[in-house]
């Protein structure tokens, strides 16, 4: 496996983790009468799940030419 491709997985899992943890933070504001504390995770969770995906499109782009293998 290549460094590219290695590269693109983690960022995908991330990615996905990002966004899940985004939204049990903010489903357990939502649900319960927790504090501030899950909002501000969530909202930076969902944030970093954005700066991954723009960060995704700029790696790809960038090592476009280089192959998965």
């Amino acid at each position: 496996m290549s460094l590219k491709a290695f590269h693109i997985i983690f960022i995908t899992a991330s990615t996905l983790l990002a966004f899940g943890f985004g939204a049990w933070s903010l489903v357990g504001y939502f649900t319960a009468s927790s504090g501030r504390i899950d909002l501000i995770l969530g909202l930076a969770s969902v944030s970093a799940g954005i700066a991954l995906i723009v960060y995704g499109k700029y790696f790809l782009k960038k090592l476009k030419n280089i192959s998965y293998l």
